[in-house]
């Protein structure tokens, strides 16, 4: 494996994480008021940017883990296919193994569960897209090294 190309298209997917995640916040701001109903469950705006830097360090190194996951799954075919089918699986995952059991979990409403679970989902193939558009094959070899 490739690391520089690795930490790369671990880079642009994080980059990519955040801006839909303030697409999604600014297009739907009924998900920010939802979640501002379980004020003893979710931090504060403010909370949370004091341990923002632990949140972005940890999204970077989680995906990170997915970029070399994606270079041990992928079957060579187009950047674009590979990346969507990658992050259809992953957004599966975090839907079913984060959202979903959040809502088991969490004293938190159908309406947060699922605009919850369309963001995720959303935020999940943009980084699968982005590290199957950044991690390119080694051309001489034909493995994805």
């Amino acid at each position: 494996m490739n690391v520089p190309r690795l930490a790369l298209a671990a880079l642009a997917a994080t980059v990519a994480y955040f801006v839909v995640g303030l697409a999604i916040f600014g297009l739907l701001p009924s998900l920010a008021a939802e979640f501002g109903k379980y004020p003893t469950v979710y931090r504060t705006e403010d909370a949370m940017k004091a341990v923002m830097p632990v949140g972005m360090a940890a999204t970077f190194l989680g995906i990170f883990v997915l970029a070399i996951l994606y270079t041990m799954l992928c079957r060579g075919g187009s950047g674009v296919a590979e990346g969507v089918r990658f992050g259809a699986l992953i957004g599966t995952f975090a839907v079913c193994a984060f959202v979903l059991l959040n809502y088991v979990n969490l004293n938190i409403g159908r309406k947060l569960t699922l605009e919850g679970a369309v963001a995720e989902f959303a935020e999940w193939m943009v980084v699968g897209l982005v590290i199957g558009l950044v991690y390119r094959p080694a051309a001489a070899s034909g493995n994805r090294t």
